[in-house]
């Protein structure tokens, strides 16, 4: 029996050893958000993460009321040197030229197509929703998507050359698989259209169209023997920017929010609104600090202005998040460091 008996022992002995060796690997795979730099922010979020999810515990939520709420532009993918809706806009009027022989004078569609960038910025929030209207209204919502999935397959960011399906920010993916794995239910509230938005954010951010929020235009339902469709309506329904957002939030989810993120001052009153309710919550801004591998500005910017949030932020311990050093990976493509690119 004891020669039988040695060769078992020195195998579980090897199982022992090899399993104690791993272990650390599988500490390692496991961690939560890697292209995040240990710091203030990666550490609340998970401290967060886990108190509300923790049975027993004082701060713990029920799954079904762990609801997190995201901004799109400069929260989930860059927004600069401007909102890549705007970008997409402007090169459908170029598309539809032929059949609007009447833009080659009338304004602001004559500065679109001559690129005459003085001209269109004189023009003003007027100038820029009638772009938005003739490219984004007057067609079915499929034809719409068809459009939106069209641009961003063939589109490519003016700085990398890269897809704007590509411009989003890692660690911010990371962060919603992770809420999603602790059984968190994940929305974009962004100000942007809501079915341009539809047109990637499964694909990209795993968030089905159900959960994306956004500014609406009116539509009518139309049926012509068969063929049913959705006509866009030139009629906003909702701006879906400032207080805008927490009315959608509670409009479409009817719950508040216990976590939300933003990174300019049209999110304020999404993440006030998500602090105002009971028991634990988490409230976040991208602050865009990073002029080397992103860009840097807040509070003089045209683009995602944070001005009156950051202040709120500081005051009320808001995590900020400093985009330079905190992330030390900006982009899917981007396999360098902080510290590397310093």
């Amino acid at each position: 029996m004891t020669n039988h008996a040695a060769p078992r022992q020195r195998h579980a002995f090897k199982l022992l050893l090899s399993l104690a060796l791993s272990l650390p690997l599988l500490a390692v795979a496991a961690e939560p958000l890697p292209s995040w730099n240990d710091g203030p922010s990666k550490k609340s979020i998970i401290e967060f993460v886990q108190a509300v999810t923790t049975e027993g515990s004082k701060d713990y939520v029920k799954p079904a009321e762990r609801i997190a709420v995201f901004d799109n532009d400069g929260t989930l993918w860059s927004e600069q040197p401007m909102y890549f809706q705007v970008l997409f806009a402007l090169e459908e009027v170029k598309r539809m030229a032929p059949q609007h022989p009447q833009w080659k004078t009338e304004q602001p569609f004559k500065a679109v197509l001559e690129n005459d960038h003085q001209a269109l910025a004189a023009s003003g929030m007027d100038g820029l929703m009638k772009i938005i209207g003739a490219t984004h209204t007057g067609i079915t919502t499929a034809a719409f998507m068809d459009n939106a999935k069209t641009w961003l397959s063939q589109a490519r960011h003016p700085k990398t050359g890269k897809p704007y399906t590509e411009m989003i920010f890692q660690p911010m993916l990371e962060m919603l698989d992770y809420l999603r794995s602790q059984d968190f239910k994940t929305y974009i509230v962004s100000g942007g259209e809501v079915e341009f938005m539809r047109a990637f954010a499964e694909q990209v951010y795993g968030i089905p169209p159900e959960q994306v929020i956004g500014t609406t235009f009116a539509t009518q339902f139309q049926l012509n023997g068969n063929d049913a469709s959705i006509l866009r309506l030139p009629k906003l329904a909702h701006n879906d920017d400032g207080p805008g957002k927490p009315e959608s939030i509670q409009q479409v989810i009817g719950r508040q929010p216990i976590l939300a993120f933003g990174n300019s001052d049209g999110d304020l009153q999404m993440l006030q609104w998500t602090a105002a309710g009971p028991g634990k919550r988490f409230m976040g801004l991208v602050h865009h600090t990073d002029a080397k591998r992103e860009w840097a500005y807040d509070r003089q910017s045209n683009i995602g202005r944070l001005d009156k949030a950051l202040d709120e932020a500081n005051k009320r311990g808001w995590s900020v998040v400093d985009m330079s050093t905190e992330w030390n990976r900006i982009y899917p493509f981007d396999t360098g460091t902080t510290e590397q690119k310093k």
